[in-house]
């Protein structure tokens, strides 16, 4: 039976699956234990379900348990992987290559270390978001530290060609890190295979707590060593101090092994009712996919509706139907979305693109409904008809 509201947003956070939740809550009161404390025997449990946690986050991305450390969240993670690598490597070179469409986490962290001497080289993508293979390798010189290319774009889906950016860095003898955190639990990812020496990720997008995230960080072949951003205890192994937050970790480390137990029929089963509903929406006319239509994440669409404003469109859902707009606004001026800007879109096509992202919980009945209700409205819109929403 169809409950309102319905959420296809999920590409900005994911509730907490009762899995979850239930490996959590007794950390929040039974074992309440600090994991630093070594004395006794609530530290030890907390300890053990830490380390437990460690081996399921790693599990997911083929990689060890030893490389992983906590953080509060895909942000924190960002920014301990690229200004570490920028103060490590400080006497190798200042040059990081990323690409215009990353997230905010990783371009202000790059436009933060342009004020400290940084040389920042930012890709333009293609009409599809992809990076140029060709213009990535020339733009690495004897001073490039770093390639910092997102796995997947949390705006329009599209899937970069990570592997093969992984290789070029490493024939270049350059550290290739990946902001994961739209990919991870929804697409295989495996650090090794993908030529990958860094990579973040957080838990409130693959159904678990917000707050709490990982960094990967390669222990060998190469050896990635970083300069801790936050002083104070030499928590996880000296890179990121402070008192671990035992319930997160533990929600992360089961959200990580439910997906990893059914990430491909989950995937299978959103890219059917995401195609759905895109075929459904296309048929409308004058409506169109930014981005790749091909190497995708299987959960998210961004359809620009010709014609329409975004805003208008969503206002007239947001009782009903939770997505987010293509565009960026402030209380004051609204912004085109600058990951549709650098596809080519014009302003006025940016501020007429949704993104709908679908999760674990959607059903057939909510696809139905938005296509319904989406259709109404969009023609209402452009004037087509007249009618209210219920």
């Amino acid at each position: 039976m169809l409950e309102l509201p319905v959420y296809l947003d999920h590409n900005s956070t994911t509730p907490c699956d009762h899995r979850v939740v239930e490996a959590m809550l007794p950390f929040f009161t039974r074992d309440f234990g600090n994991a630093a404390s070594h004395s006794h025997a609530f530290g030890w449990k907390a300890k053990e379900a830490v380390d437990y946690a460690r081996e399921q986050v790693a599990n997911l991305i083929g990689a060890s348990s030893g490389e992983i450390i906590f953080t509060s969240g895909a942000t924190e993670a960002d920014n301990l992987a690229i200004k570490g690598v920028f103060e490590m490597y400080a006497g190798k070179g200042n040059h990081i290559i990323t690409s215009g469409i990353e997230h905010k986490a990783v371009l202000d962290t790059c436009r933060h270390l342009e004020k400290l001497g940084a040389e920042i080289t930012y890709l333009p993508v293609s009409p599809e978001g992809f990076v140029d293979l060709n213009k990535l390798e020339s733009a690495i010189k004897p001073t490039t530290i770093l390639i910092a290319i997102m796995y997947a774009n949390n705006e329009i889906g599209t899937i970069m060609p990570v592997r093969e950016i992984g290789f070029i860095a490493r024939k270049h003898g350059v550290l290739f890190f990946t902001d994961a955190t739209q990919a991870v639990g929804k697409i295989p990812v495996h650090v090794d295979n993908d030529n990958i020496d860094l990579l973040a990720m957080t838990a409130h997008k693959l159904y678990g707590p917000k707050g709490t995230g990982a960094l990967y960080v390669r222990r060998k072949g190469p050896r990635v060593r970083l300069t801790a951003q936050m002083d104070g205890g030499g928590h996880e192994k000296g890179l990121r101090s402070g008192t671990l937050n035992v319930p997160g970790i533990v929600g992360l480390g089961k959200a990580c092994q439910i997906c990893q137990l059914e990430m491909s029929r989950e995937a299978e089963r959103l890219s059917k009712l995401r195609d759905q509903l895109e075929q459904a929406l296309l048929g409308l006319g004058q409506v169109f996919v930014n981005g790749s239509k091909q190497n995708r994440l299987p959960q998210v669409t961004n359809l620009c509706f010709k014609d329409v404003d975004s805003n208008g469109l969503m206002m007239a859902l947001q009782k009903n139907i939770a997505v987010s707009s293509g565009s960026a606004c402030t209380s004051a001026t609204p912004e085109p979305s600058y990951v549709l800007k650098a596809l080519g879109l014009s302003d006025e096509l940016a501020h007429s693109s949704l993104r709908f992202s679908l999760g674990r919980k959607t059903m057939e009945e909510e696809i139905d409904y938005t296509i319904e209700q989406v259709s109404k409205t969009v023609h209402k819109l452009r004037g087509e008809l007249t009618w209210s929403i219920t």
